[in-house]
């Protein structure tokens, strides 16, 4: 990719995080070591980032189906590290959508162009433009996503502002299946000793899924280690605080337009509409952290992050 070569180019070498762009992807280190990796080639259906690592560099991510590991459970193959989607817009489906599920009911994000990089010695940037497209490539609408990251001695820390633009008139439906979501390690999750906890204290999948909350936290053993990884919801984000899609075998997401399913109430419509020229913007921060929620002042750390 030759615009990918002059970003590389113009980029200076710096020890904090430095990106590595390529054909179809961008490779993240942080202090000269690997964090992770956002892949938007021609056979993702969407974007996504693989692994997601410690800062002791642990994989707090599940490989599959990106990699094939002794041990891990082989569902749910739409489920790719961290990714932002959703199964109703339009009609069309862009949650489920992989590199086999194409065209029928399956849309596509697909990149539209890397806008910036930007190493840094304490952050860098990542800015790139995605178009949603229909199963017959009509684009309907398109994402700025800016992607911040943190060299922390201790933790790793990912910023997300995503601001959805219309291009045709669109309709987020209400259903569970979205938006912005992790897939923990296989030994992190709930079946495995791991534990969801929100941020009113709730734990466990049957007091946390389908709740609202500004935060949610997933922490278990990797390797002998415990590790976190929390989302935090911004109070300027659409419709804050978000519904939780928490799932004990290891999936968390945030999303804001399952109100019927989360609740149970069929009078209730989550759904919402994005006209041609309007635009929802999204805030999140990712939070990867040793200990369980209460070690890694996680109540502290949203406070912090909301005054921002």
């Amino acid at each position: 990719m030759r615009e990918a070569c002059l970003l590389l180019a113009a980029l200076p070498a710096v020890a904090g995080v430095v990106f590595q762009p390529g054909d179809t992807s961008v490779r993240i280190e942080i202090d000269g070591r690997p964090f992770t990796e956002l892949f938007f080639g021609p056979e993702t259906s969407k974007p996504y980032l693989h692994p997601l690592r410690s800062a002791s560099g642990k994989i707090v991510t599940r490989r599959y189906p990106m990699e094939v590991v002794a041990g891990e459970r082989h569902d749910h193959p739409h489920h790719q590290g961290l990714w932002f989607a959703h199964g109703d817009v339009n009609g069309f489906d862009f949650w489920s959508a992989t590199a086999e599920r194409r065209g029928g009911k399956f849309g596509r994000i697909a990149l539209k162009r890397l806008v910036k990089l930007e190493n840094g010695a304490r952050k860098g940037s990542l800015t790139a433009e995605f178009d949603w497209l229909a199963p017959d490539g009509a684009v309907l609408l398109t994402e700025l996503r800016r992607m911040v990251f943190h060299s922390d001695p201790a933790l790793r820390l990912i910023d997300f502002d995503i601001e959805l633009r219309g291009v045709r008139e669109v309709r987020f439906g209400d259903t569970k299946e979205g938006t912005f979501a992790i897939r923990v390690a296989e030994s992190m999750n709930e079946t495995r000793g791991g534990r969801l906890v929100s941020a009113d204290g709730r734990s466990g999948e049957k007091q946390v899924w389908g709740t609202r909350a500004p935060w949610m936290d997933y922490s278990g053993q990797v390797e002998g280690e415990t590790l976190g990884i929390a989302i935090f919801d911004h109070p300027s984000s659409f419709r804050h605080p978000t519904y939780w899609h928490a799932r004990g075998y290891g999936l968390f997401a945030a999303n804001v337009f399952g109100e019927r399913d989360f609740t149970g109430d069929k009078s209730r419509d989550g759904s919402a509409v994005l006209r041609p020229g309007e635009t929802m913007r999204f805030r999140y921060r990712v939070v990867i952290h040793s200990g369980d929620a209460h070690a890694a002042a996680l109540a502290e750390l949203y406070a912090h992050f909301a005054r921002r």
